[in-house]
């Protein structure tokens, strides 16, 4: 049944989190700007360390993305989830997503040097996950019962 009681009732959109972390940091660094990433590491170190952060964000997040859709479910958190992906990367971690989502944020914090956006970072995953990753676990759990219960026991959340 593909209705809204069939979905895990995330509080908003992952990206949708991270863009507003970002503009919000970005906001705070206009209007209170502290300057401590770009007076400690210059412009070309700033950089190597987001891409440092930022390719395996992005590789997590595209990696896992593939196996969703080579699964035959929806990527989105907000739509019914059709099977249980447990194979790929989702064998050694059950959100690569949400954790290549905050390590883009913090690789876009650092290569834009906001201060705020880094600082943003802590409440934003915190957001993930009560307001994300605790309820997609709660309708998993109701959705594939004991499959899921198994994976979650042998498989960490994050890391």
């Amino acid at each position: 049944m593909n209705d809204l009681r069939d979905t895990p009732g995330v509080i908003a959109p992952p990206p949708l989190i991270a863009l507003a972390t970002l503009l919000f940091g970005l906001a705070l660094d206009w209007f209170l700007p502290s300057f401590i990433l770009r007076g400690t590491f210059g412009f070309g170190t700033c950089l190597v360390i987001a891409v440092i952060f930022i390719a395996p964000g992005i590789a997590m997040a595209i990696v896992a993305w593939r196996s969703f859709v080579q699964a035959g479910t929806n990527v989105e958190p907000w739509k019914p989830s059709l099977r249980l992906v447990t194979e790929g990367i989702f064998a050694w971690m059950r959100n690569p997503m949400y954790v290549g989502l905050i390590l883009l944020l913090v690789g876009l914090a650092i290569a834009l040097g906001s201060d705020w956006t880094l600082v943003l970072v802590l409440p934003a995953a915190l957001i993930l996950h009560f307001g994300v990753v605790k309820r997609e676990e709660r309708y998993l759990t109701a959705t594939f019962g004991e499959s899921y219960q198994t994976y979650t026991s042998t498989v960490p959340r994050y890391f």
